[in-house]
């Protein structure tokens, strides 16, 4: 008996943990306070603590947004080796971008391609993502066009996003950029005006979180 109780104890401690790591993960956003604001409360709703949010300090343009990016995921990496903990690089890298008329858009995209970094672009705008919260948006939109039909449902738009009005439309907002990506790809069009990735960023924080 007491051999087969010493047996099982070593297997147990032999088997060591069955659950993997949590993925840390950077985000970088352009000038806007607005990104990061709805990024840090959807961490927090998540119960996420390894997300990290970072505003792009210079202009904002996406080849920028990608530099940055570059930046910390190198400083980080550095680090780890120094210090000889795999723990402190990020599993994720993302820049957080608009189509808008930026004309290093390609440029930013290869960048990031050869480097490690996901993009999660949104065309024309941010402001498609939240509005994809309360209502379908299948049509071209301008950013001016996105900002008015969003002030309808957030009348304070203007001082930022307010999340708990968003939060309760989150499913849907994930299922209908879902629906324009197909819609893209059927067209032969992807990134097509309206088109949003911003999904595929939330979904990888809900599902490193605890909620």
């Amino acid at each position: 008996m007491g051999s087969r109780r010493r047996h099982h104890e070593h297997s147990i401690r032999r088997r060591g943990p069955t659950r993997e790591p949590k993925q840390r993960i950077l985000i970088v956003c352009e000038g806007e306070e607005t990104e990061r604001g709805y990024f840090k409360a959807f961490q927090h709703e998540a119960r996420n603590p390894r997300v990290h949010v970072e505003l792009a300090s210079e202009t904002g343009e996406p080849l920028q947004v990608v530099q940055i990016a570059m930046r910390l995921k190198e400083k980080a990496e550095g680090e780890a080796r120094s210090q000889r903990d795999e723990n402190l690089r990020w599993d994720e890298v993302w820049g957080v971008v608009d189509v808008d008329e930026h004309a290093s858009l390609d440029k930013a995209r290869q960048l990031a391609l050869n480097n490690d970094i996901l993009l999660a672009i949104s065309n024309p705008c941010f402001e498609l993502w939240a509005l994809l919260h309360f209502q379908e948006q299948r049509a071209h939109l301008e950013r001016d066009k996105a900002q008015v039909a969003l002030r309808r449902h957030l009348p304070g738009y203007d001082k930022g996003l307010d999340f708990q009005k968003l939060y309760p439309g989150y499913r849907d907002a994930v299922r209908r950029a879902q629906a324009l990506d197909v819609e893209a790809e059927r067209r032969a069009a992807p990134g097509r005006n309206p088109t949003t990735g911003v999904h595929r960023l939330t979904e990888s924080i809900r599902k490193g979180g605890s909620s």
